[in-house]
């Protein structure tokens, strides 16, 4: 079994490598017993949100549904020959994740098959299902069963999460809109997307990431590096946004140089090692 569970975790691995540079980033800058376990939640998220957002031509439904239901007999079982979802369910037992997070998690997917406008109950819902839940399932793992730490920073872990999906929301409204016919933020009108708007939106992200700063820094130092240079690069990602007219975001992808993420990762390396953070 040992073979069969290392070529799965190679697999969630592969998959992250593949769609998030800056994640993989900040993923070995992890103590090593975290790598595999993050590799296996983030296989996990990017599977069903790709069954929503780029299956077209195919019923999502009936995937998702499927997704769902093997991703449970797996958790029960212990085991499946699917190597997302084997390697999940290893982590999902040995860490004790709570099953809500991932009905949660799910459920969101689930809202993106059909819900193309929120308002702000369901825009809640859906924030807390497809981020906050995910920044939960890691808090788990950085606290390797630690109830009493891991109680005390899920407020944080919930306002990081948050804070990295909607500026996702900024960066991609457009595309969002226009390819998937989805508007994300309560009350805004893509097509009269207003400096007000952007403003407000921006203000929210604020209030989210300051709350989660006080969080990183109170972490276990085995994964704190790793969180807090996924912080930073979508800080510096959010500061682009901030400086660019609401009339740009929605025509243009915001995005960091590969450039800047490895400068960011550098500053981010230092500050740990004169323990600034």
């Amino acid at each position: 079994m040992d073979l069969y569970d290392e070529t799965c975790f190679e697999c969630s691995k592969l998959i992250t490598h593949k769609y998030s540079t800056s994640f993989s980033l900040g993923i070995k800058a992890f103590a090593k017993r975290f790598h595999y376990p993050v590799y296996a939640i983030y296989g996990f998220v990017r599977y069903a949100d790709e069954i929503v957002d780029t299956f077209h031509g195919y019923n999502k439904l009936k995937l998702l549904t499927d997704f769902k239901r093997e991703a449970f007999e797996a958790i029960h079982a212990q085991i499946s020959l699917n190597p997302v979802l084997h390697s999940f369910q290893k982590i999902v037992n040995e860490y004790q994740i709570d099953c809500h997070l991932i009905e949660s998690f799910l459920r969101s997917m689930e809202m993106d098959l059909d819900k193309t406008t929120h308002n702000e109950d369901s825009y809640k819902e859906y924030i807390y299902g497809s981020a906050e839940v995910v920044g939960l399932m890691c808090l788990k793992i950085f606290c390797e069963n630690d109830d009493d730490t891991y109680k005390r920073l899920m407020s944080q872990a919930k306002s990081l999460g948050s804070a990295f999906q909607k500026i996702n929301f900024l960066r991609d409204i457009k595309s969002d809109f226009e390819e998937r016919g989805r508007t994300y933020f309560p009350q805004i009108n893509f097509e009269l997307f207003t400096e007000a708007d952007k403003e407000k939106i921006e203000n929210d992200i604020e209030t989210d990431f300051n709350n989660a700063l006080d969080g990183i820094k109170k972490l276990p130092r085995g994964c704190r590096k790793g969180v807090y240079i996924a912080y930073a690069y979508y800080l510096e990602l959010f500061k682009k946004i901030k400086s660019s007219p609401a009339k740009t975001i929605s025509e243009n992808r915001i995005r960091v140089t590969d450039r800047k993420k490895i400068w960011l990762l550098a500053q981010a390396l230092l500050k740990n090692k004169v323990n600034a953070i």
